[in-house]
């Protein structure tokens, strides 16, 4: 239904959720001569969609006017809604077909309706993603075409396609719930970094999750990340004309890999260096992976090795992707608030030989036994916090027994508990007793390994929380033992 978007003209399309993602939704379909309703549980989003001149009503006033729900022709879903969400539960009921945004941003740029439609270059993955897409948006700049950063990045799609100078190619970040409402995206490559337990309540467990990643490699070239067991599953059955892979060894023909300290491009290129690992930031084995992906996408639309080398080299680390802070008295404060699931606090605490881990959030049901395991060998002391910190203090006394432990959570009788509600004093706190425990040489690391929403407005809160308390740190602050804690 709706194959060619001017059907759309006068009929209702109900756009739900009124926030960024799908207010941006609003002037396309108006620009399609739709007429549009916007929805949402919040009063204040739905007035800001009246403000645009587009009609808004609450959800539960919608839902109980049945003769309103049943003129809507189409609803438009923000990602985040679940498909159980009870409108889009009465639209199923109704046949009312559903798209997500990015299906919406996927068919108006497929119409033309802005211009010659363009490239998608889509990143997905549980971890790696925004870094990876700026990479990308870098090493397109430095080819010199009209791109993009779009997507779940920040910037909606639909913006970048009514941007002037039209783009010619779009580097698109897709979460999970984004691919799962965008079943007609066919991108010119995609890429799937890696997939680790995130978001399974939402996708009713792993498989649904890994089946929403997988639709980013149906395109004209399929890229996994090939040290990650479960992205490298998904190849054989990738939809993609052409699947490659990436790895942080040699690689094999077909592949992007690292040989002797290089970059290397032996999918598109024949062994074809691109730039020195010591260059790419961030540094270690996750900057290094981000990199090759990125430069495999760039790779795949034939940007030269030279401007994929310019662009690794001119890349700036985003805030709170393990962005070193302050280093004093040979301690380094390292800000990963990104770090939102374990997978992702791993890649940053395997960067470092000795680290004063600051740890804690909500969970979504990720289990951090693996992770402490694994680390705890590189661990000087820990401080936990958030509604869920207590989880992983019992996995450190489980794993890491020796490892001093400080936790600010509630209900928790591992190590020593203190307690406060004020999020900026819980972080002021935590960081003062985990300079306590570093010595010259060690890292203070935040890298929570959970979200943030118990505590902070988001993950940049959070961080920007974490560096305000680094910067008021005394010299006098740092270095102490816990005995003086």
């Amino acid at each position: 239904m709706f194959d060619d978007l001017r059907s759309l003209h006068g009929r209702t399309v109900l756009v739900a959720g009124g926030r960024v993602s799908g207010l941006a939704t609003v002037g396309p379909l108006l620009d399609l001569g739709a007429e549009v309703l916007v929805t949402d549980s919040d009063a204040g989003a739905v007035e800001k969609a009246r403000a645009l001149g587009v009609g808004g009503i609450l959800q539960d006033d919608l839902l109980a006017d049945d003769v309103a729900f049943d003129a809507i022709a189409l609803v438009v879903t923000s990602p985040g809604l679940r498909p159980d969400a009870p409108v889009l539960a009465a639209a199923t009921r109704r046949g009312v077909p559903i798209w997500g945004d990015v299906e919406l941003s996927w068919r108006v740029d497929r119409a033309g309706l802005y211009g010659p439609p363009t490239q998608w270059l889509v990143v997905t993955g549980t971890n790696g993603k925004t870094t990876t897409t700026s990479m990308l948006a870098s090493i397109l700049d430095s080819a010199g075409l009209a791109g993009a950063a779009c997507g779940n990045i920040g910037v909606p799609i639909l913006d970048a396609l009514r941007s002037t100078p039209h783009p010619t190619v779009l580097a698109v970040e897709l979460s999970s719930f984004q691919l799962f409402w965008a079943p007609s995206v066919r991108p010119a490559a995609g890429v799937v970094l890696n997939i680790a337990e995130d978001h399974l309540d939402w996708h009713g467990g792993m498989d649904g999750y890994t089946q929403s990643k997988a639709r980013a490699l149906t395109g004209g070239v399929g890229v996994v990340g090939l040290d990650d067991a479960r992205a490298a599953a998904l190849a054989p059955a990738a939809g993609a004309d052409r699947v490659v892979g990436f790895r942080l060894g040699e690689p094999a023909t077909g592949e992007l890999g690292i040989m002797q300290g290089y970059l290397v491009d032996h999918a598109f290129g024949e062994a074809e260096r691109l730039v020195r690992a010591d260059e790419v930031l961030p540094s270690g084995p996750a900057g290094c992976m981000d990199a090759l992906a990125a430069a495999a996408l760039a790779r795949s639309i034939g940007v030269s090795a030279e401007a994929v080398a310019d662009g690794l080299r001119t890349y700036q680390v985003g805030p709170h992707r393990a962005a070193v802070v302050r280093v004093v008295d040979g301690v380094t404060f390292v800000d990963d608030s990104k770090a939102t699931n374990p997978h992702a606090a791993r890649s940053s605490l395997l960067a470092y030989e000795r680290v004063v881990w600051i740890a804690g959030g909500l969970l979504k049901g990720a289990s951090v036994d693996e992770l402490v395991a694994e680390i705890a060998p590189r661990l000087v002391a820990a401080v936990v916090i958030g509604r869920d910190g207590t989880q992983i203090a019992q996995a450190l006394a489980r794993h890491a027994p020796d490892v001093p432990v400080v936790t600010y959570a509630p209900g928790d009788d591992t190590g020593v508990t203190h307690v406060a509600e004020d999020a900026e004093v819980v972080m002021r706190a935590a960081v003062r007793d985990a300079a306590r425990h570093a010595e010259p040489g060690d890292a203070v690391l935040l890298a929570p390994a959970a979200a943030s929403l118990d505590m902070f407005v988001d993950y940049g809160h959070r961080g920007r929380s974490f560096a305000t308390a680094v910067q008021s740190l005394t010299e006098a602050e740092i270095g102490h033992t816990d005995e003086q804690s």
